[in-house]
């Protein structure tokens, strides 16, 4: 995490994609990525590449759908019941701290779940 352009990268997520409310979760879309950069394996060797494929879609898949089951929803909008395209509510969502109460929920849930994949030896190809 010492790299910046990780932070740099994570900017188009916040709201959704590109603040796009009807596209998932920055941290869902993020979480993903995360398990892409992680568990990447060299293309050169296509048995492994292939395996690491595998495994990184089916845990994305998992950890998506667990926060889905979690929090009943996967977009940006329907979590934090606010739509920043009106005019005001961006301001309003900074001001009231519904980030703070809403948004931190999801982004803890997101480590956690990544986290119990890394304890969870044998999931992931080494890369």
């Amino acid at each position: 995490m010492e790299n910046e352009d990780f932070l740099w990268a994570g900017i188009p997520f916040l709201g959704g994609i590109g603040g796009f409310q009807d596209a998932p979760c920055g941290v869902v879309s993020s979480s993903a990525v995360c398990l892409g950069l992680r568990h990447r394996s060299p293309l050169e060797d296509k048995k492994r590449a292939k395996q690491a494929r595998h495994a990184i879609r089916a845990f994305s898949a998992k950890i998506v759908s667990e926060f889905n089951q979690e929090f009943g929803d996967i977009n940006c909008r329907g979590l934090i019941g606010m739509d920043f395209s009106k005019p005001g509510v961006y301001k309003e969502f900074l001001e009231t701290g519904v980030w703070k109460e809403k948004c931190e929920k999801y982004v803890e849930f997101m480590i956690d779940k990544l986290y119990a994949l890394e304890q969870d030896k044998g999931l992931f190809v080494q890369a």
